[in-house]
């Protein structure tokens, strides 16, 4: 070891209330924070996009497109960018559904509202992409928690039921599936 390479040790630094990594050498403090995902449920004629995933976790199962955000991009603009990745779709963002909480994989969810621009095909992370009437939704083959609370939520802001933005539901943290099913 150089006198150039850090050595971390856990301790709880000054001003602070967590134990974090912290650099014994510089006094560098290492956070590890939350994972942002931005996603959207997209809308066309009445109907909803859904992408069939091509990668694990959940390979097969379905859900709005969504993923990671990149470093020094705006939310809105990876919702557009996940979108093309995953769907090939062009769409125009009409504002923030909700923002969830997953704390068990330290996420972060911001989900948007959109419209589709112009047609739409499989991205190299689905294995398949389709519209879907609202009884037509594949929902014992969707993909995570916070896709159902996306387009119930969505549901409800087309019904004039309630009006974004929402959170998770009373009591979930996104464990568990629809029916109290574990998520594997």
């Amino acid at each position: 070891m150089s006198d150039l390479d850090p050595d971390f040790h856990h301790t709880v630094p000054a001003g602070d209330t967590l134990e974090r990594r912290v650099c014994t050498r510089c006094g560098f403090v290492h956070y590890d924070n939350p994972k942002v995902v931005v996603g959207s449920v997209v809308r066309s004629k009445g109907k909803i996009l859904l992408c069939r995933r091509a990668i694990n976790p959940r390979r097969g199962f379905w859900t709005m497109p969504a993923g990671y955000l990149e470093l020094n991009e705006a939310p809105d603009v990876g919702a557009r960018r996940e979108a093309m990745e995953e769907a090939n779709a062009d769409i125009a963002i009409s504002g923030i559904l909700a923002v969830y909480s997953v704390p068990r994989l330290s996420q972060v969810q911001v989900i948007y509202r959109a419209t589709l621009n112009g047609g739409f095909s499989a991205g190299e992370e689905s294995l398949e992409v389709d519209l879907f009437d609202w009884d037509a939704i594949p929902w014992d083959e969707i993909a995570f928690p916070s896709v159902h609370w996306a387009l119930n939520h969505d549901r409800q802001t087309e019904l004039g039921k309630a009006a974004p933005p929402f959170a998770n539901p009373a009591g979930e943290n996104g464990d568990l599936l629809p029916g109290g099913t574990p998520l594997t």
